[in-house]
């Protein structure tokens, strides 16, 4: 027997509602802010995600599924959707559309090499937001409030907002050579990943899962002491207008979020309800300035968030949360017969096509085992095709609720099942 890759998961029948359920109510939401889809492929040039992502994080160092197709290219499964996304706006050349900035929101499978965990898996589905071309405190609230509008319309509860200015390149830069000075002396203290990132990117030690104890993590500068005037003002603006949507949140300094591209506003939405797991995370997000630039792009910024929806369904189940949608069978046609069976197939036909959700028997089993096939798929109505149903051109139509049956001739099913169940 084959079994399944290690990291990946089968969404069965039973579950594949609730993940339509999710998926329907996420672009229903971005597209009441505006947002439009886009859909770029699976897999991408490899320096794409080297290059975007940056070379000093442990998605390009660890977590690429990468590998050399035919033609002696070096292709790799999108890890995220952010490189993907920005890529397609300057290959399509977004930045020359009347209408800016761009608001995209996208949907689909990611890939990375890691540990399995609950809620985490090598093959998993993420849905990200970007607004690129405008450098606005505001639209970096809208997009922190649709983040939080998100989890809320779900009936989440128990969610902390934090966020955190990363500051402009030279603001990032300074605080950069703060956090060498500091940590430099001690460096052989902490983890092998840690030793490489002070030479390529120290902020990263702040994020580290292994060190995040250590006293240097705890007694580290503080990315707000080297904000300049600009940055400074741009993230207290920022605070303002979250304040003004009646948005809570808290101020994180330690939050750098993992990717190299990200400058001035960063936030991560965390998850403290019980059972959740070790990790707490729900999604991030944060402003972008440069990275179009080192994607040969053009001098254009961006900012955008990305969920899991693997993670929001474990959040839904922490909190005790289910989704309630009506995957219920509209009509079940039990037949007697044969001929009964043959009618039927050109009666479901018509029905279908006039969008009533119907089903019938093709295990020829015996009327009650029919009845007990329509209970399974809580049918809301059944009827009964035998002889002298076709031959009057009658059934009795039963609600499954109630018990109630109505005599209704069959040229008229159609119409009377749509009326009862509108």
């Amino acid at each position: 027997m084959i079994n399944i890759a290690k990291g990946t998961q089968d969404l069965l029948p039973e579950v594949t509602s609730d993940w339509q359920y999710v998926e329907n109510k996420l672009r229903e939401i971005a597209q009441n802010y505006n947002y439009k889809e886009i859909r770029t492929p699976i897999f991408e040039h490899t320096e794409l995600f080297t290059r975007g992502v940056g070379g000093s994080t442990d998605i390009v160092q660890k977590e690429m599924y990468t590998f050399t197709d035919k033609g002696d290219r070096s292709i790799t499964l999108r890890p995220e959707g952010t490189a993907p996304v920005v890529r397609s706006y300057i290959e399509n050349k977004m930045h020359g559309y009347a209408n800016q900035p761009i608001k995209l929101f996208y949907e689909g499978p990611m890939f990375r090499y890691e540990r399995k965990q609950k809620g985490r898996y090598r093959q998993f589905v993420q849905f990200g937001v970007e607004a690129i071309g405008a450098e606005d405190p505001a639209i970096d609230a809208e997009i922190i409030a649709m983040v939080m509008d998100i989890y809320q319309s779900f009936g989440l509860k128990k969610l902390k907002l934090y966020i955190n200015s990363i500051g402009d390149i030279d603001s990032r830069s300074e605080y950069n050579k703060a956090l060498v000075e500091h940590f430099k002396p001690s460096i052989e203290e902490f983890c092998s990943d840690c030793q490489q990132r002070i030479d390529t990117n120290p902020m990263r030690i702040l994020d580290c899962k292994k060190d995040r104890e250590h006293r240097l993590v705890k007694s580290a500068p503080r990315i707000y002491d080297y904000l300049n005037d600009d940055s400074k003002q741009y993230f207290e603006q920022v605070k303002l207008y979250l304040d003004q949507l009646g948005i809570d949140y808290e101020v994180d300094t330690n939050l750098v979020r993992g990717l190299d591209y990200y400058t001035h506003t960063a936030f991560e939405v965390m998850s403290d309800a019980e059972g959740f797991g070790a990790i707490t995370t729900l999604c991030g997000g944060g402003r972008y300035n440069g990275l179009l630039e080192m994607l040969d792009g053009p001098n254009e910024t961006g900012i955008g968030f990305a969920l899991s929806i693997e993670r929001l369904l474990l959040a839904l189940e922490a909190e005790g949360i289910e989704i309630e949608h009506d995957d219920a069978l509209d009509l079940f046609i039990a037949t007697l017969d044969e001929d009964s069976k043959q009618y039927a197939v050109q009666l479901l036909h018509r029905l279908r096509k006039a969008g009533v959700k119907a089903d019938t028997d093709y295990k020829s089993r015996k009327l009650k085992g029919q009845m007990k096939q329509a209970d399974r798929e809580r049918a809301k109505y059944t009827i009964v095709l035998g002889e002298n149903e076709i031959k009057n051109q009658q059934v009795k139509l039963k609600d499954m609720n109630d018990g109630g049956e109505h005599v209704i001739e069959l040229s008229s099913l159609t119409d009377e099942l749509k009326e009862r169940l509108s």
